[in-house]
């Protein structure tokens, strides 16, 4: 998750600002996700990060083919 932060912080070379705090609220309740299943599920965890970048790919290149985000 600390990785994929990364990816979200830096969206705004692509994205505009309001699609930027969207993607890190998406990013902010991921992280709360793992926190939850911290003990309870443990081994869930790598998924729901794999998940947070596949998720970043899609809604970027969703946001320029739709929305017209561009560079």
């Amino acid at each position: 998750m600390a990785a994929s932060f990364f990816l979200y912080a830096a969206s705004g070379l692509l994205a505009p600002p309001w699609g930027v705090g969207v993607l890190l609220l998406v990013w902010l309740g991921l992280l709360l996700l793992c926190f939850a299943w911290w003990t309870p599920h443990p081994h869930r965890l790598p998924w729901v990060a794999l998940f947070s970048v596949a998720f970043w790919f899609a809604a970027l290149n969703a946001g320029g083919a739709f929305l017209g985000w561009t560079a």
